[in-house]
């Protein structure tokens, strides 16, 4: 049995035949891929999410962490899924923290202090937890499965057909 990454039918425009891709091209090409990552970008992401009149769907493949954890979140809600053996992982924001000065330094604490606040608002807000359990689990790299992340309020669903 061949291991790799899963292969799906594409339409490809004045082609008879669908063309078999890998998954992930897929999903990019259907720009319905989002990894993670910085701060900024995922909170304009999830803005532009809470700020469109459609419903916004949100699917974990794989692994949802960090803003991508977030992401996952700030889909409609009952419409926030994850497929059974995925994970969902939250941890607090990090920063490269620059080489400067201390002033400098403090300034980027600040900034951080004030995105991680903003951050535990959102996921109090969107999950029903208490600021201090956000606070808490975010303090380390907290993973959760599809169930623990469905009973902590992330997700609504567990996939288990289509």
């Amino acid at each position: 049995m061949p291991v790799g990454v899963p292969k799906v039918a594409f339409d490809v425009p004045g082609e008879d035949e669908a063309s078999w891709i890998d998954l992930y091209y897929r999903l990019f090409h259907e720009r319905l891929l989002f990894l993670g990552g910085g701060i900024l970008s995922g909170m304009a992401i999830f803005d532009v999410m809470q700020f469109v009149e459609a419903e916004v769907q949100t699917v974990c493949v794989g692994l949802a962490a960090s803003m991508g954890s977030l992401i996952l979140l700030g889909g409609e809600i009952t419409k926030r899924l994850a497929f059974p053996h995925a994970w969902v992982m939250l941890h607090q924001p990090a920063s490269s923290f620059y080489e400067g000065n201390t002033g400098e330094s403090m300034m980027e604490v600040t900034e951080i202090m004030k995105m991680q606040t903003t951050m535990i608002n959102i996921y109090c807000q969107r999950t029903g937890k208490p600021s201090w359990q956000i606070y808490k689990d975010m303090e380390r790299d907290f993973f959760m499965s599809a169930e623990e992340a469905q009973a902590y309020g992330i997700i609504d669903t567990v996939a288990d057909s289509l």
